[in-house]
């Protein structure tokens, strides 16, 4: 391991507090303590929080530090591990959850630790998968069935989002709104449909990402600044409105609309970020309504990982519609162009070897 740890990598980083990230050729492979494994990357994803650090908006710019390796979607394989590791083995594959618990609060002790409240996260917090070699401690490591294929494996991460969305809303013979068909929204639709849902409704302002949702196995598709499809929405579920709303966009008018569709004792399951605080008319669209309003935030480790698991093994779930592109992390910035643009939608980045 020795000779390993003195080589260096190539990583993507932010090297600086402006828009853009720098591929370094010679960063450090990272430290391997006791209980760590040291795993090669080969398939990376790009996620939104990704184009947020390339684009370095408000939030980055006060989140992230500068000199970090960024990403957290990943699938690779483990070349070395420290001396307390047990279950996990040198060359099996694995991918990790990016979220690292402290371990020691309520939420961590409690089956909670999705929402430690010491939490780092992956390519945020501490250095990330966008890089040849990445560590994580062992229970974060999660090993991928050799059925599942690496562009699928690299992407577990929102994935997840999005089955943790789904299931916490129990969907399975309820009628369903998703509204913003992004990346998770697009893998909302696909799991909603595996998972038993009714009727599957969804609004976004991309008619690319709604043609995507239909084939995916959306019913009915809505543009999102036509002010009618609340109503044309209700309309469509017996004049009573969806029982499930998937929030997805975290954009306030599609908030606001999507509470107004959703029918009297429906529950509101909300994964998309605002950008900042964001109004509601709690009487009509919460309180009178009876509505069940549920907060989503990342994934529950690892309930979350063995549904996404057993999903993808029973061949119930159609992501090629949505991991549109890989491309060598060397062209990262045409990775991020095409998400930009809208031509992409989950683009994954495959890592050259370093002589393993």
């Amino acid at each position: 391991m020795t000779a390993l740890l003195d080589r260096s990598m190539l990583a993507l980083r932010k090297t600086h507090a402006r828009p853009g990230l720098e591929l370094c050729l010679h960063t450090p492979v990272p430290h391997v303590g006791p209980r760590d494994v040291l795993i090669a990357v080969t398939h990376a994803g790009i996620c939104g929080t990704d184009r947020h650090i390339y684009e370095w908006d408000s939030w980055s710019a006060n989140r992230v530090k500068v000199g970090i390796t960024t990403g957290h979607e990943f699938v690779g394989r483990v070349i070395a591990k420290g001396d307390a590791v047990w279950r996990t083995q040198i060359g099996d594959r694995v991918s990790g959850e990016g979220h690292l618990g402290c371990g020691s609060c309520e939420p961590c002790r409690t089956g909670n630790a999705h929402i430690c409240e010491h939490v780092d996260i992956l390519g945020i917090d501490i250095d990330g998968c966008f890089a040849q070699y990445v560590t994580l401690p062992e229970e974060n490591v999660w090993p991928i069935h050799k059925g599942i294929p690496d562009k699928i494996a690299a992407v577990f991460d929102p994935l997840g989002n999005a089955m943790h969305t789904v299931m916490a809303a129990g969907v399975s013979g309820r009628s369903v709104l998703i509204t913003g068909v992004g990346i998770i929204g697009l893998m909302a639709v696909t799991i909603a449909r595996a998972a038993g849902a009714g009727t599957i409704l969804v609004t976004d302002v991309d008619s690319r990402r709604l043609a995507i949702a239909k084939e995916l196995g959306a019913d009915h598709t809505f543009e999102a600044t036509d002010h009618t499809w609340p109503e044309q929405a209700k309309r469509l579920t017996h004049n009573q409105g969806p029982q499930v709303l998937l929030e997805m966009s975290g954009h306030q008018r599609a908030i606001q609309d999507g509470f107004s569709a959703l029918r009297n004792g429906g529950t509101a399951a909300l994964l998309g970020l605002p950008s900042g605080p964001t109004c509601l008319d709690l009487p009509n669209d919460i309180i009178f309504k009876g509505a069940t309003v549920l907060g989503i935030n990342g994934r529950k480790m690892y309930e979350t990982w063995y549904q996404v698991e057993s999903f993808l093994l029973a061949g119930r779930l159609d992501l090629d519609p949505i991991v549109t592109h890989e491309i060598p992390i060397e062209d990262y910035e045409k990775g991020f162009e095409l998400m930009q643009s809208g031509q992409g939608i989950k683009i994954v980045m495959t890592l050259p070897p370093n002589g393993d």
